[in-house]
This record gives C-alpha cells, sequence and structure tokens, in this order.
C-alpha cells in the first residue's frame, strides 16, 4: 500500500514500473479477497489461490512507490502498524490464523522502515536498519516472513529499471515457488505444455503454485492512467473491511458466530 493514492503527474517519474498505485491496491485487493476466500471456504479450489498470488507483488510495488514520495516515512509506517493491529483479530477470525501469525501489514510496515534506514543513512542505517527489519520478521512470525522483505528491497533496489523490476520478480517467482506444488491444470483444462518439450523445465519452475506471483508483471511494467485516487483511510481500511466481510459472509452462511469468536483463543 503506498502513502499516495495514487502519483500526480506533476510529479517528475523517476521509477520505471507502473505510478498508477490507486489502480495497483484496488487489483491487489481483489486478488487478495479471491485468496482469502480460497483459504476460508473454498480450499480445495486451487484457482483462487493461484489469483491470490499476484496481491503481495502488486502491494509491494505500490509500497516502493509511496517509499518514494512519501514526506514522512515513519508516520507512513505507523499507519501500517495500527491498521494491522487492528486487523489482526479479524484476520484470525476470518482466516483460522493464530496469535503469532502476523497479518500482511506488519510485514509492509516493517518494509517501509527498512527502504527508510537505506534511503536516510543515519549511522550507516543502510546496513543494521534492514538487518534489523529482517530480524523482526523471522521473530514475530510476519506473514510471508524474509522472503516477502526480501522481495520488497528487491524492487526497490531496481525501482528505476523495467529490466530489473522484470528479474527481481522472475528471480522472486523461482525461489518461492521451489517448494510449492506444481499447477498441472487450470479450471479443468490440462497444462500439457508443461511437458515434453524443449522450454518443459523452465517452465516448470514458473507453474509451481507460488511461483505464479508472474501473472502481476505486466500490470507493474505497463503504464496505466486510470486517474484513479484513493483517499488514505480507504487504502488502508480496505484490508480490515474484507476481513470483516469474510467473517460477515461466514455468518449468513451458517456458521456459528462462536466458531469466530473461538478462534481467538488460538495460539
Amino acid at each position: 500500500m503506498s502513502d499516495q493514492a495514487s502519483v500526480s503527474s506533476a510529479d517528475k517519474p523517476v521509477l520505471a514500473g507502473n505510478m498508477d498505485t490507486s489502480l495497483l491496491k484496488i487489483i491487489a485487493l481483489v486478488c487478495m479477497i479471491f485468496d482469502h476466500v480460497g483459504v476460508a471456504y473454498f480450499p480445495d479450489t486451487m484457482e483462487f489461490r493461484i489469483i491470490g498470488r499476484m496481491a503481495l507483488p502488486l502491494y509491494a510495488w505500490c509500497l516502493v512507490v509511496g517509499s518514494e514520495y512519501t514526506h514522512n516515512a515513519f508516520k507512513y509506517a505507523l499507519r501500517l502498524f495500527v491498521i494491522g493491529v487492528i486487523s489482526q483479530p479479524l484476520n484470525m477470525m476470518a482466516l483460522d490464523n493464530p496469535w503469532s501469525e502476523l497479518n500482511i501489514l506488519f510485514l509492509l510496515c516493517l518494509g517501509v522502515l527498512a527502504i527508510a534506514a537505506i534511503r536516510k543513512k543515519w549511522y550507516f542505517s543502510e546496513f543494521w536498519g534492514p538487518a534489523l527489519c529482517f530480524f523482526a520478521v523471522l521473530i514475530f512470525n510476519v506473514d510471508y516472513g524474509w522472503k516477502g522483505l526480501a522481495f520488497i528491497l528487491l524492487l526497490y533496489a531496481v525501482r528505476k529499471s523495467k529490466g530489473g523490476i522484470a528479474a527481481a520478480y522472475l528471480s522472486f517467482a523461482a525461489v518461492w515457488g521451489m517448494t510449492s506444488y506444481m499447477v498441472t491444470q487450470i479450471f479443468g483444462v490440462p497444462l500439457t505444455f508443461l511437458n515434453g518439450n524443449l522450454f518443459s523445465p523452465i517452465l516448470q519452475i514458473f507453474f509451481r503454485l507460488q511461483s505464479m506471483v508472474w501473472l502481476s508483471l505486466p500490470l507493474i511494467l505497463i503504464q496505466t492512467h486510470s486517474r484513479l485516487r484513493m483517499p488514505h483511510w480507504l487504502g488502508y481500511g480496505l484490508y480490515p473491511m474484507h476481513l470483516a466481510g469474510l467473517i460477515a459472509a461466514g455468518l449468513i452462511a451458517g456458521i456459528p458466530l462462536a466458531t469466530f469468536i473461538a478462534r481467538l483463543g488460538m495460539w
């Protein structure tokens, strides 16, 4: 999530990727909703999870853009932290996660702080700042873990090069998908091109579930001009709102409220 709803066209474009962050955040939210609906109610439908792989990279890029243009990185990080705290009980209730698994907003908060440390260079903070953020990610078991934080910082490092952004995406896809299972069909259609040809070994790397973050790459490389403007409160507030919506959907479907409340006691 970026600190600005979208970068004004009056601002000098210094980044190589798509600056239309309001549109990207909306797409990321929709992808995340698909992912969480799959987790909560359709765990055997892999297509929901495939769509959901696009969310983190889009949020990560919006964060890079926001970090480049924000006037107060600590205020930006504080907003993410506060909304993360508010969202944590809803995350537990909607997705059956324990207290010990912190939601994505804590990862984004640490990403902002790590980038701020690199930019400010306070007493060599470009070295110890990111190191402390990686330590926090591991100690507090933040969603997406060290790989998610590494991806954010890698995107920041290559933010002024389209080729660099593409390389960062594909590298992250290969590493993240290494231990996940192969996607052999989508909507019942077998992916026969994954076998029996010269490119099969490469294709199989990028058609593992977690590897399919590359689906969002065109959205980052191609400039869009939607002129959407998302208020700051809405950009942050949509995350807990969608979790509340998942809980409401479960209640409407007949899941007892006690089931959701009981999840708050899990550790």
